[in-house]
């Protein structure tokens, strides 16, 4: 696991939306590739596990980056992360936008949970993320 270096500040968004125990690890798999999907694009799955947080937001950075730079389609799943606060928040962001620089790369989030997706609502990011 990658560790940042800061502390966890503050978690703006909830995965369950209950209170959870936390050791503020997160982890970030590729949970498949696929050679193309119908249109010849390859689709990549980026799995993501426990808290996207300030000290552990550089590990999916470190793990996306060089996939936006091979094009595609870039899905990172949501479900199972617990926490996500502005630091995870600006990365992906920041991954986002790469993307979008890069022009043959699309990056899609996946199974957001109810607390990711009103946070993309109060930060009004959330029309970024659907395209």
């Amino acid at each position: 696991m990658t560790q940042c270096g800061r502390e966890q500040v503050s978690t703006l968004a909830k995965g369950d939306g209950g209170a959870m125990a936390r050791d503020g690890s997160f982890h970030c798999e590729l949970e498949k590739l696929k050679d193309e999907e119908e249109n010849g694009n390859q689709v990549t799955t980026i799995k993501c596990h426990g808290e996207l947080v300030s000290n552990t937001a550089c590990e999916i950075k470190e793990m996306v980056r060089p996939l936006i730079l091979l094009g595609g389609r870039i899905i990172i799943d949501l479900g199972d992360v617990k926490h996500l606060d502005s630091a995870g928040l600006g990365a992906l962001v920041g991954l986002k936008t790469s993307a979008i620089n890069q022009g043959l790369c699309t990056l899609e989030l996946a199974n957001m949970t109810p607390g990711v997706l009103e946070l993309l609502r109060i930060t009004h990011l959330t029309q970024m993320f659907s395209s």
